[in-house]
């Protein structure tokens, strides 16, 4: 058996998996998130991560170590991320190769979620797909593993980052995503009649800063009883905008295979809406398990098979760490 040990360590999970490279199959995959250390903060902190990884990793390498005579290469998230925290995960990774003699394989995470679709399966392009996470909002053409075109992205805050914000403003605890769902699902969408962004802007394009200030103002005047009906209209104002912006691109660029990747493609509400969008095209829905949506260690592997494939490797002395790299 032959195996590529990936590291993820770019935010606030640790995480370590085992994939076969001619199977593709997971042998071992493990995250330890810090969610509950962060969450008395309402976000992440970064120096706090940092030493929790410091603490993590090594305990999760510890179970995969039977494994170390048949990993023949080593992956690791070098960008994006936290500085403070992609250094953890790329000193590590640094110092497995140098001692097993493998190559080191420096992984985009943003590509990581994109073939979080293909953990245990094929790759399958093109395709095109809408990255929602904590830190990005883009919809990218994707032909191949090296050939990616960005077609737009958010101007300001992230579709993620937003939803962590507004959980924030009601003390609500972080992450805020699967918070802000949970007590939108009891709301009316429609009490609250926030402005979809960029409305009158032809530019496809992104932005939440200004729907995030609404929101802000609205939760200053409520009772907590109103909460629930915030959350659900900005749920709604939030993905409607996505919404009317791929509108405007499918004009040009009707899709044919469309996928949602990232941390917040978790969110059940932006799935259905997508959804239907997409029958009137008659296009073709894919999406991540739930369980790889957000960061892990198996989507970096994933990758970095076809990294290995085709030889796609950095020394001990190029590979460095890239906080604000994108595709």
């Amino acid at each position: 058996m032959e195996l590529i040990l990936s590291i993820e360590s770019s935010c606030d999970d640790s995480a370590l998996a085992l994939t076969e490279i001619e199977s593709k199959k997971l042998v071992f995959h493990k995250k330890i998130s810090q969610e509950l250390e962060h969450s008395v903060y309402g976000g992440v902190v970064p120096e706090l991560a940092a030493r929790l990884h410091a603490q993590a990793l090594p305990k999760i390498l510890e179970e995969c170590k039977p494994y170390f005579e048949e990993i023949k290469a080593v992956a690791v998230t070098s960008s994006p991320g936290l500085a403070v925290t992609l250094v953890e995960g790329v000193t590590m990774a640094k110092a497995l190769a140098l001692a097993l003699k493998v190559p080191l394989i420096g992984v985009n995470h943003l590509l990581g979620h994109i073939y979080s679709l293909f953990i245990e399966k094929e790759e399958s392009f093109p395709l095109s797909v809408l990255l929602v996470s904590g830190g990005h909002t883009q919809v990218m053409e994707v032909q191949s593993l090296t050939k990616i075109h960005t077609v737009a992205k958010s101007m300001d805050d992230s579709f993620g980052e937003s939803f962590d914000k507004v959980a924030k403003m009601m003390g609500l605890g972080y992450p805020g995503g699967p918070l802000i769902q949970d007590l939108a699902k009891d709301g009316d969408r429609k009490r609250y009649n926030f402005t979809i962004p960029l409305s009158q802007s032809k530019e496809i394009a992104f932005s939440y800063s200004g729907l995030k200030n609404a929101v802000r103002l609205a939760v200053e005047k409520a009772q907590k009883e109103d909460y629930k009906d915030i959350a659900a209209s900005f749920e709604h104002i939030a993905v409607a905008h996505l919404i009317q912006k791929l509108k405007k691109y499918f004009k040009q660029h009707p899709p044919k295979t469309f996928a949602i990747v990232g941390g917040a493609s978790a969110n059940l509400y932006l799935r259905t809406q997508i959804e239907k969008l997409l029958e009137h095209y008659g296009a073709k829905l894919i999406l991540s398990e739930l369980c790889y949506c957000s960061d892990n260690a198996a989507m970096i592997g994933r990758v970095a098979i076809e990294m290995y494939k085709h030889k796609i490797f950095h020394s001990l002395e190029e590979l460095d760490i890239k906080p604000r790299s994108e595709l």
